[in-house]
């Protein structure tokens, strides 16, 4: 179930309005390639974009490590961590929907690279993608940490945030490839992005419920019982 969110999450992050916008410009900046020369597809290489992808994904995975590591060390108080993790997932979703605005989640940090390009680079220029870009991923990332820091083991925390970077990275990678239908796709999408937010947001409410009713793991085997296949996910 948890898995699942987080793959979600990973998408809703890609569609969100200040990083679906800013794709072309960065995949353009990462290959070394025109917008035109992506656009018919001359010279596309996708290497680098995979080598981004990997560095935003070290740092979420590293987030999600730490983030279960302090939940395993306050688990003597795990009723309390339990229902602080909830209320924080769930007043960071009413900040996704609209109820509420909490002002410091709007800033918006960009870092900017002077990185020499070499094979090292694009990693390099990931990990500043996950450190800075923080308005639209940021309620979202952090509900899924928050979601980490409830799990009983360290793996499962890592893996956790796995599927987040690979619900995130997978359409970047095949934006990068497919990037005239992914232009079109993103001028079309734009009137639909405040909906997919708040459909997101949403969901997390109710993760954020059924974590303080202690819930989600029941819904989880419910789901299983219902469809078993998911048992090979973990």
């Amino acid at each position: 179930m948890e898995l699942f969110i987080a793959l979600g999450a990973g998408l809703i992050s890609f569609l969100s309005p200040c990083v679906l916008p800013l794709i072309p410009g960065y995949i353009s900046y990462i290959t070394g390639s025109s917008l035109n020369e992506l656009i018919e597809k001359k010279n596309i290489n996708l290497f680098p974009i995979i080598l981004f992808t990997l560095g935003f994904s070290i740092i979420f995975i590293i987030f999600g490590a730490a983030s279960t590591f302090l939940g395993q060390v306050l688990l003597q108080n795990s009723y309390e961590l339990r229902v602080a993790a909830g209320l924080v997932i769930i007043i960071l979703s009413l900040h996704i929907i609209g109820v509420i605005n909490i002002k410091f989640l709007n800033y918006e940090k960009r870092i900017q690279t002077n990185i020499s390009k070499n094979i090292f680079s694009p990693i390099l220029i990931g990990m500043a993608f996950a450190f800075g870009w923080t308005p639209c991923i940021g309620p979202i990332l952090g509900s899924i940490l928050v979601l980490a820091s409830t799990e009983e083991s360290l793996g499962r925390g890592i893996l956790l945030l796995f599927f987040y970077s690979i619900g995130l990275a997978i359409p970047f990678i095949l934006s990068g490839y497919l990037m005239q239908k992914f232009l079109i796709f993103s001028k079309n999408f734009k009137k639909n992005i405040d909906i997919v937010s708040k459909t997101g947001g949403i969901i997390l409410l109710i993760t954020g419920v059924l974590i303080i009713s202690n819930q989600l793991q029941a819904l989880g085997y419910y789901l299983l019982d219902v469809f078993p296949f998911l048992e090979k996910f973990g």
